[in-house]
């Protein structure tokens, strides 16, 4: 039977996707739901599945070509027996390190770190060598191709120096050109119009941790017990206060569209998580329902899946403020910009310790510095300093948050 393989629905907010990966080629056995090819948009990458057990008969998009939301990518043929173990010994007999086997970003990589192609395992076409590849085969732990060749001693005693192999001549400028990613790509194009399109303005505050430290250092040990394993963070911590802040404060959880002022009722957060990939802002669903222990395990899922690449369109659709923490890399103090058609975005920064003035005395206080960028078009300055002032105040009694006063 036929089956035509299309590409995933894409949300309304993304217009196509690229085609990075095709794991399987015509011909090749495939096993129901297993993995045939990677579709990258501008937020995440799909897995696309096979529907049965049977093998691609054609394929219409290659590696690289622009697709549509539910386009037509390949047929299918249900049932139908692959070629895959005839061709496999074929695969194994040229080595993974063959020239044409490994893509020109890939063979940058080998070059620049000295690596032994041929201990590379390839997952690209016919087995070929991808970046990605290379990158997994680095984080490995991969040792130079110098170390690898010391089976080969007639090739040893033609090169006296392995390190003439990758010697750069005196005063030359090395450089490399690498392609921007879809996804950086529309990171790059949402920061700029975010900073053409809205008028932004930063405020900041400062805010004693010390309260929130001393009340996770006396219960991180019960919280995890209690919750599972679950780790009691700061930025459960942070969500809850903006989560008050923004029902005090109705605008800064709002968005602009067109010319319409949107207020929305609820609390959905987005909490920006670095990947390999970029930034990308999962969102935290109705925090105002969500206990601590809900958040921190959100939270973690989130960085987990980000790793792993398998965060999915759902998880970022939607979001009606964002938080976003520099601290975490040892930024002192920075302007977060807008995640549109949000009207605001929290940075968190560093917990440093620094001498304060307390009733008179001089005293050492863990301090963080809090930014606030909003779009002045939505919110007034008098909104934003007090909606900063009072995530400031929850956090330095955080029994406020508990209490709701």
């Amino acid at each position: 039977m036929s089956i035509e393989i299309k590409a995933p629905t894409f949300p309304e907010s993304v217009a196509d996707g690229t085609v990075t990966t095709w794991h399987k080629q015509p011909g090749e056995a495939c096993a129901a739901d297993e993995l045939i090819v990677d579709i990258e948009t501008d937020k995440v990458v799909l897995e696309v599945v096979a529907p049965a057990d049977g093998v691609i008969k054609e394929i219409f998009k290659g590696e690289g070509e622009t697709v549509l939301s539910d386009e037509v990518i390949a047929q299918f043929e249900a049932g139908a027996e692959g070629s895959a173990a005839a061709e496999a010994p074929a695969a194994e007999a040229a080595p993974a390190g063959d020239a044409d086997k490994i893509g020109p970003a890939a063979r940058k990589l080998i070059e620049e770190n000295n690596l032994d192609a041929s201990q590379i395992p390839g997952t690209g076409k016919g087995g070929g060598i991808t970046k990605e590849d290379v990158q997994n085969f680095l984080k490995s732990g991969a040792k130079p191709a110098a170390a690898a060749a010391a089976p080969a001693p007639a090739a040893a005693k033609a090169a006296p120096a392995p390190a003439a192999a990758v010697s750069v001549p005196a005063g030359e400028k090395v450089e490399k050109r690498v392609p921007m990613t879809r996804l950086r790509a529309t990171i790059a194009k949402r920061l700029v119009e975010a900073q053409q399109n809205a008028a932004m303005l930063t405020t900041y505050n400062e805010v004693n941790m010390k309260p929130v430290m001393d009340l996770r250092k006396q219960y991180k040990d019960l919280f995890e017990k209690v919750h599972g394993g679950t780790r009691l963070g700061f930025m459960s911590f942070f969500v809850k206060a903006a989560t008050e802040a923004l029902k005090r404060f109705p605008a800064v959880n709002a968005s602009i569209d067109g010319n319409d002022m949107v207020y929305h009722g609820y609390q959905d957060i987005g909490v920006a998580v670095s990947t390999d990939r970029g930034l990308m802002v999962p969102v935290l669903r109705d925090t105002d329902s969500m206990s601590l222990a809900d958040v921190e395990s959100t939270i973690a899922d989130f960085g987990k899946r980000g790793r792993d690449g398998k965060l999915g369109m759902d998880d970022m659709q939607g979001g009606t403020f964002t938080i976003t923490n520099g601290g975490v890399f040892g930024s002192l103090m920075s302007t977060p910009i807008l995640n549109p058609p949000q009207t605001a975005i929290l940075g968190m920064h560093k917990i440093q310790e620094r001498p304060m003035a307390v009733n008179g005395e001089v005293v050492i206080l863990p301090m963080m510095y809090l930014a606030l960028s909003y779009d002045h078009r939505m919110i007034d300055g008098k909104e934003a300093v007090q909606f900063l002032v009072t995530i400031k105040d929850l956090l330095e009694d955080p029994a406020r948050m508990l209490l709701d006063v």
